[in-house]
């Protein structure tokens, strides 16, 4: 049968590319292992609350903007000056990676990435959500009761 066995084929393309969504202390507690703690002065409650309302935790999330840039994984880093996109290899790829690293479940890569965006000038101020939702809040609900 064609159908079942097309709609089989679907059903397993979807569950190959199902995203990573952490739990807050789970990813407190591989941001406190890859050093992220006290990282360029950001506690990492401010760390946690910033990736929970970028991508509420999801390693596959990606935004367009109208095709100019488009931002990627668990942090929302943007392909116009971190990563590159395949799409315009003349912009700077601050990160020196490809966009699609950002995408792992894995997110080794995508904290290297963030570090080098919060020592950049921006600093945690690149990332919009944590100036709405986190920068002068208390923050410290993000990683409570995990143990870090």
């Amino acid at each position: 049968n064609m159908k079942a066995l097309l709609s089989l084929g679907f059903l397993l393309l979807s569950v190959n590319v199902q995203a990573k969504v952490f739990e807050r202390c789970e990813i407190a507690k591989v941001m406190k292992t890859q050093g992220l703690d006290g990282f360029a002065g950001i506690s990492l409650a401010h760390w946690v609350c910033m990736a929970q309302h970028e991508s509420h935790l999801n390693t596959l999330l990606t935004k367009s903007f109208g095709g100019r840039d488009t931002v990627y994984g668990i942090f929302q880093i943007t392909s116009e000056y971190w990563c590159d996109d395949g799409k315009m290899p003349k912009l700077p790829n601050h990160c020196g990676m490809p966009c699609s690293a950002l995408l792992q479940d894995d997110i080794t890569q995508a904290i290297q990435c963030a570090k080098t965006v919060a020592k950049s000038a921006q600093g945690m101020k690149a990332w919009s959500s944590w100036t709405r939702h986190c920068q002068h809040e208390d923050v410290s609900e993000y990683i409570k009761n995990c143990g870090v």
